[in-house]
């Protein structure tokens, strides 16, 4: 069912139009006549029918609040269908916290609800970004949405919250991967404020999984993946490398040290790889 559904005209349609350079006009032409997503998941439907236990070869995120799934993706955009429960969003304690998710996505709004879109702006984030001098958020005008509406939200520096919706709200969320920030952010409401920092790039989460495997289980020959590791473009897994590596062998991993303490383009590693530096120098001179 699987292999048919990829082999689906509509499904092929979609590789044919996020095959070109201009991702996003593909994406707002796609999203604007929305008759293939019947088409798309007509047969799955009829398989639904004919056989409940039948799976369709969706991946599927459900909590409280909203059902979503994922009805096409590549490593270039992802279009995910969602419902959203008016019920469910009345009866929630007004949020404390926003996030600026990192990633760019053009919603149609199927159906609206008659919701309000509450919008935050935050700075963009540079390669120098730190949690510890970055500035608040900041609320900006809100947005009566409207069944049909297509609406582009920029979450490397811009957060969102529904509000107000008086029945569920339907979208289509296509995301460009291709334009994702390294990280999430997550900012106070009330005082704007930065309140936490997340990942968005599973390949450096893993890696330094993997990394600390390779600590605990004192592989040969892992040093060169530590040292690899210390010049990866996520900063957060630059200086986990650099942990893990001072822990197996800390006078190999020593000169790379000196390097990040100097001239690391993160101003939070090249802080902590001093201060390290400094209890390093003087065990080893002990």
């Amino acid at each position: 069912a699987a292999a048919r559904f990829r082999a689906s005209e509509p499904y092929r349609a979609l590789e044919a139009a996020f095959s070109v350079p201009a991702v996003e006009d593909a994406v707002v032409a796609v999203l604007a006549d929305t008759g293939w997503v019947g088409a798309l998941i007509a047969p799955l439907v009829a398989a639904l029918s004919d056989d409940p236990w039948f799976e369709p070869p969706f991946r599927v995120a459900r909590d409280g609040l909203r059902i979503g799934t994922v009805v096409y993706e590549n490593p270039v955009v992802s279009i995910a269908a969602t419902v959203l429960s008016a019920d469910a969003l009345a009866v929630l304690p007004p949020p404390q916290t926003v996030v600026v998710p990192g990633r760019l996505t053009l919603m149609r709004y199927v159906r609206a609800g008659e919701a309000r879109l509450r919008l935050w702006d935050a700075e963009p984030m540079g390669p120098d970004f730190s949690a510890a001098t970055a500035r608040p958020c900041s609320a900006a005008p809100d947005l009566v949405l409207r069944d049909c509406a297509v609406v582009r939200l920029d979450g490397r520096t811009r957060g969102h919250l529904i509000d107000g919706a008086r029945s569920d709200v339907v979208t289509l969320n296509a995301t460009i991967r291709t334009e994702t920030a390294p990280y999430a952010r997550e900012y106070a409401i009330e005082t704007g404020a930065l309140v936490r920092v997340a990942t968005n790039d599973d390949r450096a989460a893993r890696t330094q999984m993997l990394l600390a495997y390779l600590r605990l289980a004192q592989r040969p020959g892992a040093q060169e993946r530590f040292a690899a590791a210390t010049r990866d473009p996520a900063f957060f897994l630059r200086w986990g490398a650099m942990r893990e590596w001072l822990a197996i062998d800390t006078r190999a991993a020593l000169p790379r040290l000196r390097e990040m303490a100097e001239a690391d383009p993160n101003a939070e590693v090249r802080a902590a790889a001093t201060a390290t530096l400094a209890l390093v120098e003087e065990r080893i001179a002990a």
